[in-house]
C-alpha cells in the first residue's frame, strides 16, 4: 500500500517504502476477536519485541479525561523499556473508574505472563465507546491464546484490530540507507474521529530494528509527534485515549548515535512516516471528501498557533472545503475570533497560491479560476499577520453530513 500520497508529505530522500510490507526485524504481531465488537471483527491485538535490550519512548493524550490504559501504562511502564503492547478497539475503558483501571491491570499482567516479559515492559491501549465497562474475562483468555499466533508478518491483522470508524488501514514500512547499513520503521495508526490538535483520538505503533539510546528514541519522537498528530484535526474534539509508542529493537545490528548524521537521517524518516499518517487520519476523518492544510505566518508565536488552529477547527471554514467554496471570509472570521480586540487586523489571505486579501481588504482576483483551484482534494491557505518570526500549520478534514451521520448513531 501506497501512504506517502500527500504533496504535504511525500517520501524523504533517501527513504523507500517496503510495499510488501511486514515489521520491522525484531517483532512479532497478531490479532483476534474476542467479542468485544458485536460484528464479531478483530478487535484484540499484541506485539511483542523479542529482543531483551530494546529501547522505547511513548506520548499520551493530555486530555484531563484519561482513560485506565493510558493513566496505568503512564503510572506503572518504564517508559523507554517497552517490550509489548496490549491494545483493544470497541470499547475505550475510559470514564470507567476503578473498575476499569484493574481491567486495564488484568491486561498488562496477562500480557506480561504470556509474552514472558515484566509487566512494567507492556502498553496497555484501547478505543472505541467511552463509558461501558469492557469484561475481562473474554479479554484476558483472548489475550493468551493470541500470543501463540504471532508472527513477523502480523501486521495487517494487528492493524485491523486498533480500528474502530476507520476507512482504511494506515500503515506502512519503510526503509532508510545509514552508513552503517539500511534499516526499517513500520507503523501502525488509527484514528478517524474525536480528532484534535494536540493531539488526535488516535493510536500510532512504531518499530524499528535500528539500535536506538533512549534518549535518542526519546527526542526523535517527541519533535516528530509535535510535527505530525499534534498537527490535526477532523473535530476539534480531544480524546482520552491517545497513545503513540515507539520501540527499537537494534535487531539491525545498526546504532544510530546522536547528534550524528545518521540520526538526522532517520530523524527524518521517522518525520515523514508520521506526517504521512496524520495526514491519512485526516483524510479518513470520518466522511471526509477535501483535507486542508492552513499555514499561519506572523510576528507573534501564540497568535500564529491560535489563528491556526482556529481556522483548522471552524465549522465555517469546514462546510466551505467540503463544498468546494472559496469563501475566504471564514478564514477572516476565524483569524479575528483566534485574536479578540485587535482590530483592525491586517491579516492577508490566501488560497492554493492565490492571494485573495491583503492586509484585511479584498484584493481583485479571477474567482472562476480559484474556483477550479479548490476543486481538487487538498487545499492550501496561507494567513499572513502582521510581523515575522513565527509560523505554525494544521491539517484538517472537512465537516460533511456523513460524518454527522456516523457519530449521531455510533453507539446505536
Amino acid at each position: 500500500m501506497n501512504l506517502f500520497t500527500s504533496r504535504w508529505a511525500p517520501l524523504p530522500v533517501g527513504v523507500r517504502e517496503v510495499t510488501e510490507g511486514g515489521l520491522a526485524a525484531g517483532f512479532r504481531a497478531g490479532a483476534l476477536s474476542a467479542g468485544i465488537k458485536p460484528s464479531g471483527k478483530l478487535d484484540l491485538a499484541l506485539l511483542i519485541c523479542d529482543e531483551a535490550d530494546c529501547t522505547s519512548a511513548a506520548r499520551f493524550t493530555r486530555s484531563g479525561v484519561q482513560a485506565a490504559p493510558v493513566m496505568l501504562t503512564r503510572e506503572r511502564c518504564h517508559l523507554g523499556q517497552l517490550r509489548a503492547v496490549v491494545a483493544n478497539s470497541g470499547n475505550a475503558n475510559a470514564a470507567t473508574g476503578h473498575d476499569g483501571y484493574e481491567v486495564a491491570a488484568a491486561m498488562q499482567s496477562a500480557a506480561a505472563a504470556a509474552l514472558g516479559v515484566g509487566a512494567h515492559q507492556v502498553a496497555v491501549c484501547s478505543t472505541g465507546v467511552i463509558g461501558v465497562q469492557l469484561d475481562p474475562e473474554p479479554v484476558v483468555a483472548g489475550i493468551t491464546e493470541c500470543a501463540g499466533q504471532l508472527s513477523a508478518g502480523g501486521e495487517e491483522e494487528f492493524q485491523q484490530a486498533i480500528m474502530t470508524t476507520d476507512a482504511f488501514e494506515k500503515r506502512a514500512t519503510i526503509e532508510v540507507a545509514l552508513s552503517g547499513g539500511p534499516v526499517r520503521i513500520s507503523a501502525q495508526a488509527k484514528g478517524a474521529g474525536m480528532i484534535q490538535p494536540s493531539f488526535a483520538t488516535m493510536l500510532c505503533f512504531i518499530e524499528t530494528d535500528a539500535k536506538l539510546e533512549d534518549h535518542t528514541a526519546e527526542l526523535l519522537l517527541s519533535v516528530t509527534v509535535k510535527r505530525s498528530f499534534d498537527r490535526i484535526s477532523v473535530d476539534g474534539q480531544l480524546s482520552t485515549n491517545d497513545t503513540v509508542v515507539l520501540i527499537a529493537s537494534g535487531a539491525s545490528g545498526v546504532a544510530i548515535d546522536p547528534e550524528s548524521d545518521d540520526e538526522l537521517r532517520f530523524g527524518e524518516a521517522l518525520d515523514g512516516l508520521l506526517r504521512a499518517l496524520a495526514i491519512a487520519i485526516v483524510r479518513d476523518g470520518e466522511g471526509a471528501v477535501r483535507v486542508g492544510r492552513v499555514v499561519v505566518h506572523g510576528g507573534s508565536g501564540p497568535h500564529v498557533e491560535r489563528v491556526a488552529r482556529t481556522v483548522a477547527n471552524s465549522p465555517l471554514v469546514k462546510t466551505a472545503l467540503h463544498g468546494g467554496d472559496p469563501n475566504w471570509g471564514r478564514i477572516a472570521q476565524a483569524a479575528g475570533m483566534a485574536i479578540p480586540d485587535s482590530a483592525p487586523l491586517p491579516v492577508d489571505i490566501s488560497i492554493e497560491g492565490m492571494q485573495v486579501c491583503v492586509a484585511g481588504q479584498e484584493l481583485e482576483h479571477d474567482r472562476d479560476a480559484l474556483a477550479v483551484r479548490v476543486s481538487g482534494d487538498e487545499i492550501e491557505y496561507t494567513v499572513g499577520l502582521p510581523g515575522e518570526g513565527h509560523q505554525a500549520e494544521c491539517f484538517f478534514s472537512d465537516l460533511s453530513p456523513q460524518y454527522i451521520s456516523i457519530n449521531a448513531d455510533y453507539t446505536s
